[in-house]
């Protein structure tokens, strides 16, 4: 049997995406005018592929790492408490999480950096008394005070993504675990939260993936990250786009790694869950091909 379209006399016309072919032309007229632009602006390349692997550079870079590691774990482990926190049944509890949520998410990083920063003037003495006392102006340096305004910021928006996803499990789960006599730690540990991941770990990744690109405001505290020691290169030589060049080349190597792990460990917990394959990205692709053929050979 043969359809209408496959008998003689009939022409088949494919649609015509007249929208996406006018969007196409656009971006790529677009990308090209930038890249011509680059091409012909006044920058020297050299000097970018000089300082690219300055040891100053590589040192800030390492700083800009060193801080999102350690905001994020704060983060992470501030956000767990203060999500459980927020879910007691104990309304002093909850409202002192309520609070903190309120203040850290409320108020801008930068401003929360160079609070942190002037603490002295508050509290010009830290310590515990009969162990150790100092000048807080001694003890919260620049990369303390980033540590402190990042982490703390960062607890307050993964509470609320931790909260999402314990009430994204099932009432049913922790009723079950408590009619078998499981305690509340130990409920929340091996029922709830490994079920809850699924909905926690894709904005946890694209969080990790910002806090990256938000420590370079601990340039404005004197912080010696990867974007303040630029500044202070490009401030000798003048040679200002080139250094700004070199900082971003690093930003997009290090978000691009970082991408590819998320991709990995959102896989590993997606398991027994929807069969939809998560899409790769193009740096995604590339890696999965050589570790392919390396595995194949």
């Amino acid at each position: 049997m043969t359809t209408d379209a496959a008998k003689p006399g009939y022409r088949v016309i494919p649609v015509r995406h007249w929208g996406r072919l006018a969007a196409g032309i656009v971006t790529v007229a677009l990308l090209a005018s930038i890249v011509v632009s680059f091409a012909r602006a006044e920058i020297d390349w050299s000097v970018v592929g000089q300082y690219f692997t300055y040891h100053t550079i590589l040192t800030g870079f390492m700083v800009t790492i060193v801080l999102t590691v350690v905001a994020m774990v704060i983060g992470i482990l501030l956000g767990v408490l203060v999500a459980v926190m927020r879910l007691s049944s104990n309304p002093v509890v909850s409202g002192i999480a309520w609070l903190y949520v309120w203040i850290f998410r409320g108020t801008p990083v930068y401003l929360q950096l160079l609070l942190w920063f002037n603490i002295a003037l508050i509290f010009p003495h830290v310590g515990i008394p009969g162990v150790f006392s100092g000048r807080t102006v001694d003890l919260v340096t620049p990369f303390v005070a980033a540590i402190l305004g990042l982490g703390l910021n960062q607890g307050a928006y993964t509470s609320e993504v931790v909260r999402a996803g314990i009430l994204s499990v099932d009432e049913g789960q922790g009723e079950a675990a408590k009619a078998l006599g499981l305690p509340s730690g130990a409920l929340m540990r091996t029922v709830i939260l490994p079920q809850a991941m699924r909905v926690i770990l894709p904005p946890i990744g694209n969080e990790t993936i910002g806090m990256l690109k938000t420590t370079s405001l601990a340039s404005a505290i004197g912080a010696s990250e990867v974007l303040n020691e630029s500044q202070h290169i490009y401030l000798v030589n003048n040679m200002i786009m080139e250094l700004l060049l070199v900082s971003a080349i690093w930003y997009l190597i290090a978000v691009s790694i970082l991408s590819i792990i998320q991709y990995y460990i959102e896989r590993r917990f997606a398991k027994g869950g929807s069969s939809k394959a998560l899409p790769l990205t193009p740096w995604q692709k590339i890696v999965w091909f050589f570790t392919t053929r390396r595995s194949l050979a």
